[in-house]
């Protein structure tokens, strides 16, 4: 009599995580699947893919282990979805002068949206993915995300917007586990990507230079000179095109023979303007949030620790829920470089309440 396993997809991306994020699974006894999802075309852009996830020498690095681990293995074109869901919408948001995060939404619309539409056409509807956080259940049957044992490799900050149906479809196997030991246990199953390097830029940028992936998508009238000002309307010098710029930056201003080193402060993309000042012109008390999703909702303002970008550090806060998806977050100390487009996570003992977008 053959045994009825559970079944799982798991995402493979060609990296070391998520190549033991399958072995685990495995292990665990799922009937796993890998899926790799193909998203953009290199060769469009550069041949230089050192950094970057989900290139066509990923998906063999990912088919390789795949045969390792003994699991079937498919790949699935979603160029057009990203290029829609993604690629469209990081263009966007930088010509409306807000900092966007790509992740977040390659997360929510492609591994976790049409992923699962895609693997229950396989007949599975879990999906398994090899990011640092884990799913939990509270006692009124709620799931949210805590973050990943490994705290400098956590990754829950990305994942604050997905809905109570996907966060009961996925499990994250190595939220308990550090990064030193998943290179352990990749040695140890014999998989080639042991000591792959990892991924540090956004995917389709993989040359980091996001002001010239945008202008070849543009009208040159967003790359036109305007006006550097400081905060009392004065001006400083010259840009070549606000969208090469977001709150809280400081290369690229070219401003020279200053006393102090001068930060992007605000981007005023109708007078084509950038303002810059001072470190502590950075800072500020508070600031809202919009598309607010809540994992646990709230009513009532309430304390949380509060995380602005992904590298920082959260901080205490006080955040009110509001009409329309929105929260006021009010800090108990002024923050440094608030920028819009990024998103603010409000976390309780290490779980995510809730999360949204900065205005």
């Amino acid at each position: 009599m053959t045994e009825n396993k559970e079944k799982i997809v798991v995402a493979m991306s060609g990296g070391v995580d998520s190549s033991v994020a399958a072995a685990l699974m495995k292990e665990r006894g799922y009937d796993v699947v890998g899926i790799s999802l193909q998203l953009w075309n290199y060769s469009s852009e550069t041949d230089e893919r050192f950094g970057t996830c989900c290139s066509l020498d990923d998906m063999a690095d990912a088919r390789r282990v795949a045969e390792k681990v003994g699991i079937p293995f498919y790949i699935l074109n979603m160029e057009k979805e990203f290029q829609k869901e993604v690629v469209d919408y990081f263009v966007s948001e930088y010509l409306q002068a807000r900092t966007p995060i790509p992740c977040t939404l390659c997360n929510q619309k492609l591994k976790f949206d049409e992923l699962i539409q895609k693997a229950e056409t396989f007949g599975y509807r879990r999906i398994a993915t090899g990011h640092y956080a884990s799913i939990v259940k509270d006692d009124s049957g709620r799931y949210t995300v805590k973050r990943g044992k490994d705290r400098s490799r956590d990754q829950s900050y990305f994942l604050f917007n997905l809905s109570q149906d996907q966060l009961s479809r996925l499990d994250f196997p190595l939220g308990d586990v550090e990064k030193k030991d998943v290179r352990r246990l990749a040695h140890e199953l014999g998989l080639t990507v042991a000591e792959k390097p990892e991924s540090h830029e956004i995917c389709f940028i993989p040359d980091n230079n996001y002001s010239k992936f945008i202008a070849k998508r543009v009208d040159s009238d967003f790359f036109k000179e305007g006006d550097i000002v400081d905060s009392s309307g004065n001006v400083l010098g010259k840009h070549q095109g606000y969208p090469s710029f977001t709150v809280g930056q400081r290369k690229g201003l070219n401003l020279g023979g200053l006393k102090e080193p001068l930060f992007v402060t605000k981007i005023d993309p109708e007078k084509n303007q950038i303002t810059a000042g001072p470190r502590n012109e950075l800072k500020r008390p508070q600031f809202h949030t919009g598309k607010t999703n809540w994992y646990l909702p709230q009513t009532e303002p309430f304390q949380a620790d509060v995380q602005i970008r992904y590298r920082h550090n959260a901080v205490p806060a006080t955040v009110t829920p509001l009409a329309d998806a929105r929260a006021l977050i009010e800090f108990d100390e002024p923050e440094m470089a608030i920028a819009p487009g990024q998103s603010a996570v409000f976390y309780r003992d290490d779980c995510i309440i809730g999360g949204g977008w900065i205005e």
